[in-house]
């Protein structure tokens, strides 16, 4: 890495490198990233030093010693996380996300968990310090929302959360029932990497159908009262996307688009997964519709990944958006997805 970042550098010192600004931004975006990744490195076999010395200096000073427990505690968080970015290694890793939440079977229950999920994705990205923007939204009927379409800005965020991909069971006490009786309800996640310019799409307009529409559900000043919202369903594939909460037609229509390339982008990389695991034989343990977590609120407390076995009785938290340990214990078991 460190050899990369000389690289970096000595193209920075090129009198042309200012030229063409989008590549100058990305490369500027690249050697952050890489000397996020060096520059902690390096500091801690330098905290490692000075551990040494205190702990020769200490001796059978109890205050000293637990100062020291206190920074080898840090510094092991610090070599986890190190550790997870390192794993952080796909190609599209370090993009952005479009994830979108979709409420399964079973009417108002469903999309109150939905409508659960999609706070608990917003409280996460609050606390990496990630933007978000909703960029489409079907709110239930009786409470919740049937589906909704996030895009997640920020460093890596792609990489850590392309293991929410699947279904989502959760287990409870309906607040919706007179009875209290326990439901069981359903949604599915799925994560998609926001395309770069670098990447183009090829799509015939003629494959096309555009739907404008009226806006529904909570927006922006424009919303509920022009025909702003834009559906387009790209017609081989049956793929549809669509977004009503920009201020015109025009952006609507844009940020629809980009939703388009980007799944349409995934499902071809799927497919060429699909017959690679034909010729070679390997089984696929993540499809899109299989149960990859359970949260169980009654009749005791319990959040599990079924694909890593990795589990806590702290339901609130992960709710909270504070589940990284699903999403760094996902990428030790399965780093190449």
């Amino acid at each position: 890495m460190e050899q990369s970042i000389k690289a970096i550098q000595e193209k920075m010192s090129q009198p042309n490198f200012w030229d063409e600004s989008e590549k100058a931004n990305q490369t500027l975006k690249e050697l952050k990233f890489l000397k996020s990744c060096v520059d902690p490195f390096n500091d801690g076999f330098v905290k490692i030093d000075e551990l040494k010395e205190l702990l020769d200096l200490a001796q059978e000073e109890q205050e000293m010693l637990q100062q020291i427990e206190k920074e080898v505690a840090n510094l092991e968080k610090e070599v986890a996380q190190l550790e997870v970015k390192s794993l952080l290694s796909g190609e599209f890793d370090r993009n952005n996300a479009l994830l979108s939440i979709n409420a399964g079977a079973g009417g108002t229950e469903s999309c109150d968990w939905s409508d659960m999920l999609f706070r608990m994705y917003t409280r996460w990205a609050e606390r990496n310090g990630c933007k978000v923007k909703v960029l489409d939204i079907l709110p239930g009927e009786g409470a919740g929302i049937k589906n909704v379409v996030l895009q997640i800005e920020g460093e890596t965020v792609y990489g850590l959360l392309k293991g929410e991909k699947g279904v989502h069971r959760l287990v409870r006490i309906s607040p919706f029932d007179s009875n209290k009786r326990r439901h069981t309800s359903f949604a599915s996640v799925d994560v998609i990497p926001e395309l770069t310019e670098e990447i183009t799409v090829e799509i015939n307009p003629d494959d096309l159908r555009i739907d404008i529409f009226r806006s529904s559900g909570p927006g922006g000043q424009s919303v509920n009262t022009t025909d702003s919202a834009v559906r387009i369903t790209h017609k081989p594939s049956g793929i549809v996307a669509q977004c009503q909460n920009e201020r015109s037609q025009l952006q609507n229509r844009q940020v629809a688009m980009k939703i388009l390339k980007a799944r349409l982008y995934d499902k071809k990389q799927k497919e060429q997964e699909e017959r690679m695991s034909k010729e070679y034989g390997v089984k696929q343990k993540i499809e899109w519709g299989s149960q990859i977590r359970s949260y169980v609120m009654h009749p005791y407390s319990l959040v599990k990944d079924h694909r890593t076995d990795v589990e806590t009785g702290n339901v609130g938290r992960v709710m909270d958006g504070d589940f990284d340990m699903f999403t760094d214990s996902f990428l030790r078991w399965k780093p190449e997805v």
